[in-house]
């Protein structure tokens, strides 16, 4: 019995020490997170923060670590085919970006849905695009739904089937969370409903997304939904403005020059700052 118990220490304890091709994997797929996940995948993991673009001093990093990571992962595929797209290798990133798509990736769909739609690489195809956009909609892909909607049909013509299908998507997706809050902020499909736009831009905004963020600070400004707040909505523009929205930048201009100055002929002239 002692010589048995021995023996099983000593697997036990080699196993854990031991590197596995699966640790690997794993070492491999953090780091390509760290430098090629796009934020608005619905595939990426919560504590991964995500890249809008994927910088040029990470575009090496991201090709070696996701390429090591996509046999196991179609996350990785399609951060592989990101990487490649930003280093100008389009016919990569389009192999990549099909290879992910097979495996279910909704990202990597809109992806191609985008270049067939445009002609970008690929002989322009509408109807193929349609129908990359349809299968990642269908999978609640906040994208796949807007770019159905902009080529016509499909979502668009349904405004509350777009709900149903971003509803899906908002459980966890910050995009789609922000989608459907506009939506519902809008009454488009649907009845009009400030209080939950807000929870749903609140959610989004945890998750840093811009547009979100940008949104929770008119919220709380106007005090649409919820208790009006205005060092809070400060906050929330400045958060976004931080991130590079452009329609926060301007809110801030506004509460730092509050009162316009205009012209007989209703133009403004100038505006008062404090």
């Amino acid at each position: 019995m002692k010589e048995t118990f021995r023996n099983l220490l000593i697997v036990t304890v080699t196993a854990a020490v031991a590197p596995t091709p699966l640790a690997a994997q794993s070492a491999d797929l953090v780091l390509c997170d760290r430098v090629a996940a796009d934020p608005a995948d619905p595939d990426k993991p919560a504590d991964a923060k995500g890249v809008p673009d994927i910088g040029a001093s990470d575009i090496a990093t991201a090709i070696k670590f996701c390429r090591n990571a996509a046999n196991a992962s179609r996350r990785a595929m399609y951060q592989l085919g990101r990487a490649y797209a930003a280093n100008r290798q389009l016919p990569e990133a389009m192999a990549a970006w099909r290879k992910a798509a097979d495996k279910g990736s909704t990202s990597a769909m809109v992806e191609l849905g985008v270049l067939y739609g445009t002609g970008a690489g690929v002989a322009r195809d509408e109807a193929q695009a349609r129908k990359l956009f349809e299968r990642a909609a269908q999978a609640g892909n906040p994208r796949g739904i807007s770019n159905l909607a902009a080529l016509g049909g499909g979502a668009s013509s349904d405004p509350a089937r777009a709900r149903e299908l971003l509803s899906k998507g908002a459980e966890t997706n910050a995009e789609a969370q922000y989608q459907l809050g506009m939506m519902l902020a809008e009454g488009n499909g649907g009845t009009k409903d400030d209080a939950a736009a807000r929870a749903l831009f609140e959610k989004a905004a945890a998750q840093n997304h811009p547009g979100a963020l940008e949104r929770m600070g008119a919220f709380a400004q106007e005090g649409r939904g919820g208790p009006k707040d205005a060092e809070a909505a400060k906050t929330y523009y400045q958060r976004a403005a931080a991130l590079g929205d452009e329609d926060a930048k301007k809110a801030l201009e506004r509460l730092r020059c509050p009162y316009a100055i205009k012209d007989k002929r209703g133009n403004v002239v100038t505006n008062l700052c404090f």
